[in-house]
């Protein structure tokens, strides 16, 4: 796992030193992963990524003062989430599964209850190969690709490639909009499985 140039560079940001401790040795430990920085609030995360251009933001979101929710709005966007209560495997390999399964669940939840805005039409999807559907069907299920390789047995590899496929036939920018376009166009439904 490793970043354009070398190593994954993460900025740890949290108010509770204890916590922002365990994720740094954790991170520190893996293959791959250099911890950039730590912040405790999200005014000193947002200077510290501009300072430091960490490729990955792991960020609190309920700090005192400036949020973690204003901090990534000002760092320039998430693209993906993870739960405190998530695995060590997951906050590792966190660029392998965007969404946390219940996060992806929640967003469900709260996509469902809305009446569509104008989906997308089902045409943007004929572009892509039936294996690709079938990846993007486990994306929006809320599957990292380890569990979409299991599914399909193929290598993490192949699925990445895929998913890489899938993102940039649907000009989506990451898998959070990839799950919203396979609700939005009926590819999957609540309920499914």
């Amino acid at each position: 796992m490793t970043g354009r140039d070398g190593p994954i560079r993460v900025l740890v940001v949290d108010d509770q030193d204890l916590v922002r401790a365990g994720f740094c040795v954790i991170l520190a430990a893996a293959d791959g992963i250099e911890v950039a920085g730590e912040a405790g609030n999200g005014a000193d995360a947002v200077a510290l990524a501009q300072a430091e251009a960490p490729d990955v933001v792991l960020m609190d979101i309920r700090m005192p003062g400036m949020d973690g929710l204003a901090a990534t709005r000002l760092i320039a966007g998430a693209s993906g989430f993870l739960l405190k209560d998530a695995p060590r495997h997951d906050l590792i390999a966190a660029g392998d599964a965007l969404l946390a399964p219940s996060v992806t669940r929640m967003l469900i939840e709260a996509f469902t209850r809305k009446p569509p805005a104008m989906a997308p039409s089902p045409a943007a999807l004929a572009s892509l190969t039936s294996r690709e559907r079938d990846i993007l069907r486990l994306i929006a299920r809320g599957r990292s690709n380890a569990e979409i390789a299991a599914d399909l047995v193929v290598s993490e590899a192949t699925v990445k490639t895929h998913v890489g496929h899938v993102l940039a036939k649907l000009g989506l920018r990451d898998r959070v909009q990839a799950v919203i376009l396979a609700y939005e166009t009926g590819m999957v439904v609540p309920g499914d499985n």
